[in-house]
């Protein structure tokens, strides 16, 4: 999934980019407010992490742009312990959840994939189709309970299907979700990942609508 990391604290913003990558979310991570502001019309993101304390436009402000023009993503905001009335006012703003400094990677990550669960209308942690379960935790994927094993730009995408069970993904989309600015994608490298999902869960899992893109496919 893709998140927005808007941080002003270069040791802060260093940690949560590199540990979420490693946990399988694509990041892009801004510094100035403004520049983050701007972002999230650039590309489809999944969830916010805004800093309230930023250079040229406070995270409040940036909050408050975005719900007035109607975007809805999930955001958390981040706060300095102890800063209840700002925590008060961004919930009211329209955040969704937050998390005060010092934080611990895994509650972060926990707290993303509960947004971005419930902003898909899906408030269970397990993403199941027919014989395929998925845990976000622990990114295990298993077919008829036994685990198998991917690699991780191929668990993301498995996923991402979960999550859109009832959507047509296009090429283009799969590929702004899946990979940050920052990334080099080759022109096949879709179309490889699907392969191999197919060829380890089943060739009828995600199904081809030619001209279009991709789909889950039928329940087995």
């Amino acid at each position: 999934m893709r998140i927005l990391l808007i941080e002003d604290d270069m040791l802060i913003g260093d940690g949560i980019e590199a540990g979420l990558k490693l946990l399988g979310f694509s990041v892009d991570w801004f510094t100035h407010g403004q520049e983050g502001q701007s972002a999230l019309a650039a590309a489809a993101y999944d969830a916010v992490i805004l800093d309230l304390t930023l250079p040229g436009m406070d995270g409040l402000e940036i909050l408050k742009s975005w719900r007035r023009s109607g975007k809805t993503v999930p955001v958390l905001i981040l706060t300095a312990r102890g800063a209840i009335d700002e925590r008060v006012q961004g919930l009211n703003l329209g955040a969704d959840d937050y998390l005060p400094k010092p934080f611990a990677l895994e509650e972060l990550a926990a707290r993303l994939r509960a947004l971005i669960r419930r902003s898909h209308g899906t408030p269970t942690p397990t993403l199941r189709h027919g014989a395929v379960e998925f845990n976000p935790d622990t990114r295990q994927i298993s077919l008829n309970g036994e685990p198998v094993r991917f690699s991780p730009k191929e668990v993301s995408l498995v996923e991402l299907f979960l999550l859109h069970k009832n959507s047509l993904l296009t090429r283009e989309m799969i590929e702004e979700k899946l990979y940050s600015w920052d990334d080099e994608v080759s022109s096949n490298a879709i179309e490889v990942h699907i392969h191999h999902i197919r060829r380890k869960l089943g060739s009828t899992f995600i199904k081809t609508v030619h001209g279009m893109g991709y789909a889950l496919g039928e329940i087995r």
